[in-house]
């Protein structure tokens, strides 16, 4: 595998020095050890989603906010007359162990529903080991190659490319790569970001991201 993208390594590196904060500063407020912090700040590794949870909790920043977008002006939470445009290459790449995960629209904050492409890269839910649950609704469309979605409450479904699932996100879930084939595909999840990324994370954490 090549070198984790580097958008996020940037993304942190700016928001720390915005904000005046030494790594160690950063490691007190939020909790994720200084190693973790300067390897991520080299590129050479990315973090999952607790950690950027931590991160944004510690340093009481939106999502959006850690990732490089401007944040709204103060007391406006309004959408009124904002919009963003995602050209080919942009968007926040994160890698974990069982997705890929590409944010669109990171300059925007306090939306109200979090625009991803998914790749999964867990090709059999025994990868897991639980599902997915956070508040809002989901919705997703297979993009390419076939995607397996398991739910606590469903028998395990196929869906294809051109075909899409909306779903209750508070029930437990999982995206698997079905076949051989890559599959990527577009989420689009209702709620707050930083309550998305907590949620997916408490099932998609890699132990060698944790060295504290």
């Amino acid at each position: 595998m090549g070198r984790p993208p580097t958008k996020l390594a940037e993304a942190l590196r700016a928001l720390r020095r915005r904000m005046g904060l030494t790594m160690s500063e950063v490691s007190r407020r939020t909790g994720v050890a200084i190693s973790t912090l300067s390897k991520v700040e080299s590129g050479k590794m990315s973090l999952t989603y607790d950690k950027l949870t931590q991160l944004c909790q510690g340093l009481g920043v939106d999502f959006a906010d850690l990732l490089g977008g401007p944040s709204p002006t103060q007391g406006d939470t309004s959408a009124k007359g904002r919009r963003s445009i995602n050209r080919i290459g942009d968007g926040v790449v994160v890698r974990t162990e069982h997705y890929d995960h590409c944010y669109l629209s990171t300059d925007v904050s306090g939306k109200a529903f979090v625009p991803l492409v998914v790749s999964p890269q867990a090709r059999s839910f025994a990868d897991f080991p639980d599902y997915v649950r956070h508040g809002g609704e989901e919705f997703v469309y297979v993009l390419e190659g076939a995607l397996e979605v398991h739910s606590e409450y469903y028998k395990p479904v196929i869906l294809q490319a051109g075909e899409s699932m909306w779903m209750d996100s508070q029930m437990g879930h999982a995206y698997v790569a079905h076949g051989d084939a890559p599959c990527r595909v577009i989420a689009v999840c209702s709620g707050n970001e930083t309550e998305l990324i907590d949620a997916v994370n408490a099932v998609d954490h890699h132990p060698s991201q944790t060295p504290e």
